[in-house]
C-alpha cells in the first residue's frame, strides 16, 4: 500500500469511523458539491471552505476517506452557470451554493439534487423555498440577512462621517439581491439628507475611475453592498476609498481586515460550518423540504480605528461601544 493510502486509511479508522458509528453512517463515499461565487485564490474562500471542512470533520466525515468534495469557483454569471452544470453531472449527493446567483443556477439545471445554500438573501420572494419554516423544494439553507439592514449601513455612515451629504453605492447590478439592498438604502436617504449614486463593480480601472470622479464633488461617502462583484473587487474599492478619502461603510467584516473603515454584517464562516450540519443531515437520510431555513445567529460590527485616523475621523464612543472588534 502506497504512503498516501496507508496514511489515509490510518485517519479514517483514528478519526473517522468512532465518531461515524456513533452517527450510525454507511461506509461508502459520498460526494458533496460547492458552488461558490468567489476565485479560488481569494482567502475568504479558502477560510470558508476550511470552516466547511473541519465542521464536516467534526461530524465524521473526512476527505479521501468517506467523503469526497468537488468545489467549483466563479463569479460571473456565465461561469457559474457552467459550474452548476459541471457539478450536477458528477451526480453529487448534496451540493452546498455560496449566494443568489449560485443557488439559481443550480435550481434551473436541477429539481432533484439537494441544495444547502449559504449567504442567501430573500429565498422565498426568488421563489427558491416556498416557505422559511418549510422549504417544499430541493433547496435549504442560511439566509444572510434582511434587505432592511442595509439602511443600517447609511445610518452608520453618517454617524461616523457627519458631514457627508453625497453617498456611491456600489453594487453588482446583475446580481437580484442588488436591486432590493439599494432600495432600503434609498428608503431613509431623505431622512438622512443625503444623494445616492449607484455605482458598478465591474472591475478595478472602472471602480478607481467611477469613485474618482464622484470624490471631486466634495462631502462624499461610500456603502458597499453584499454582492459578488464588490466582493472580489474589495481590494481596489477600499484602495479607492482610501485614495480618494471616503468614509466607507461594507458588508463584511473582510473588508475592514483589508484596510476598509467599518463594516456591519453577519459572520459568514459561521455560515459554513452551520451549513455543515444541514449537509451531514441529508447525507443521513433527511430531506431539504422539511429543513427550515434559518438566519444569522450573529451580526458583527467592525472599526477600523487606524483607517479611521488616515482618513481624520473621530470615531463616536457611542460606536465604539457597540463595536464586536476594533483595529487599532
Amino acid at each position: 500500500m502506497r504512503r498516501r493510502e496507508f496514511v489515509i486509511t490510518a485517519l479514517c479508522g483514528a478519526a473517522v469511523w468512532p465518531l461515524a458509528a456513533r452517527a450510525q453512517q454507511g461506509g461508502r463515499m459520498r460526494r458533496v458539491g460547492l458552488l461558490a461565487n468567489l476565485l479560488q485564490n481569494d482567502p475568504e474562500a479558502a477560510a470558508r471552505l476550511s470552516a466547511f471542512r473541519q465542521a464536516l470533520l467534526e461530524l465524521g466525515w473526512l476527505e479521501g476517506c468517506n467523503l469526497q468534495i468537488d468545489a467549483r469557483w466563479g463569479v460571473d454569471n456565465h461561469r457559474i452557470r457552467q459550474n452548476a452544470a459541471e457539478l450536477i453531472g458528477l451526480a453529487p449527493d448534496v451540493i452546498l451554493a455560496n449566494a443568489p446567483p449560485s443557488v439559481m443556477a443550480l435550481q434551473e439545471a436541477t429539481q432533484t439534487v439537494p441544495i444547502v445554500f449559504v449567504n442567501m438573501t430573500d429565498p422565498v420572494g426568488m421563489g427558491i423555498v416556498q416557505s422559511l419554516a418549510r422549504p417544499g423544494g430541493n433547496a435549504t439553507g442560511f439566509i444572510v440577512a434582511e434587505f432592511g439592514l442595509s439602511a443600517k449601513w447609511l445610518e452608520m455612515l453618517k454617524e461616523i462621517a457627519p458631514g457627508v451629504r453625497r453617498v456611491a453605492v456600489v453594487r453588482e447590478l446583475s446580481n437580484p439581491s442588488a436591486l432590493p439592498q439599494f432600495a432600503a438604502i434609498q428608503a431613509v436617504a431623505s431622512s438622512f439628507r443625503v444623494e445616492l449614486s449607484p455605482l458598478g463593480a465591474r472591475n478595478a480601472s472602472e471602480i478607481e475611475r467611477e469613485l474618482g470622479t464622484f470624490a471631486r464633488l466634495g462631502d462624499g461617502g461610500l456603502i458597499v453592498t453584499r454582492t459578488s462583484e464588490p466582493i472580489a473587487q474589495r481590494e481596489a474599492i477600499i484602495k479607492a476609498a482610501s485614495q480618494y478619502r471616503l468614509p466607507a461603510v461594507y458588508p463584511l467584516r473582510f473588508f475592514v481586515t483589508a484596510g476598509g473603515l467599518i463594516s456591519y454584517g453577519p459572520d459568514t464562516i459561521d455560515q459554513y460550518r452551520r451549513a455543515a450540519v444541514y449537509v451531514d443531515r441529508i447525507l443521513k437520510g433527511e430531506k431539504p423540504a422539511n429543513l427550515p431555513v434559518q438566519a444569522p445567529t450573529k451580526y458583527e460590527l467592525v472599526i477600523n480605528l487606524r483607517t479611521a485616523k488616515t482618513l481624520g475621523l473621530e470615531v463616536p464612543p457611542t460606536l465604539l461601544a457597540r463595536s464586536d472588534e476594533v483595529i487599532e
